[in-house]
């Protein structure tokens, strides 16, 4: 049977970390950043409950940085496995992890320059080369195309409706015959310009957005 472990949002609305793990194999579903008051951000030092050498993959339902904006840590702290997401997600991690490194970075040296911080010297969560790396090791692949991830779990992303890319993560699992199901956030009908959620039609499992 399959486990799951909330590493993040959970009590809070930010930093997205749910842990699949099936037949001795570690899934991490979404990777996200605390976002919000200090005591939320401090979280991000933090390092995962098992190390990150030990996850096989990641999963993105999506690229917001709450969802995806942990991912250069996670490679930081020794993750070299792929990270699959649909294209869109893939390209607009593309923008947003650079980013959200640069941010890290600027915000240190500007601690250190106005020696506000505590720390000396004040670093950065993790690095342009950090994101660049992440960026490496994702994978794409399309709506409705069933994949297998790892020896007897496939994989299919349906349209969450969120933002492009936004997919509802579905893991069929071989050995225990189940399914499980992360909605991922979801987005509205008739919007003008995504396409409606997808109806997922059963499931053993499901984690669903609740905000």
């Amino acid at each position: 049977m399959a486990s799951i472990h909330f590493l993040g949002a959970a009590g809070t609305v930010t930093g997205s970390k749910y842990l699949l793990e099936h037949t001795g194999r570690r899934v991490l579903v979404d990777c996200g950043l605390f976002q919000g008051a200090k005591e939320l951000r401090q979280r991000n030092w933090q390092p995962l409950p098992v190390q990150a050498s030990s996850i096989d993959c990641v999963v993105l339902t999506h690229a917001h940085i709450d969802h995806s904006g942990g991912l250069p840590r996670a490679v930081k702290d020794g993750f070299r496995g792929p990270i699959y997401s649909t294209a869109g997600t893939r390209e607009l991690a593309a923008l947003l992890l650079p980013d959200s490194a640069r941010l890290q970075e600027e915000e240190a040296k500007f601690a250190n320059e106005k020696g506000f911080s505590k720390h000396s010297p004040a670093l950065p969560l993790y690095s342009s080369q950090d994101a660049a790396m992440a960026l490496r090791q994702f994978e794409s692949f399309g709506y409705d195309r069933p994949r297998e991830i790892l020896p007897g779990m496939t994989l299919t992303f349906e349209r969450a409706g969120h933002i492009l890319g936004s997919a509802i993560c579905v893991f069929d699992l071989k050995e225990s015959g189940q399914r499980v199901v992360f909605s991922g956030d979801l987005g509205r009908y008739d919007a003008p310009v995504l396409r409606d959620p997808d109806r997922i039609e059963a499931g053993s499992t499901l984690l669903a957005e609740a905000t």
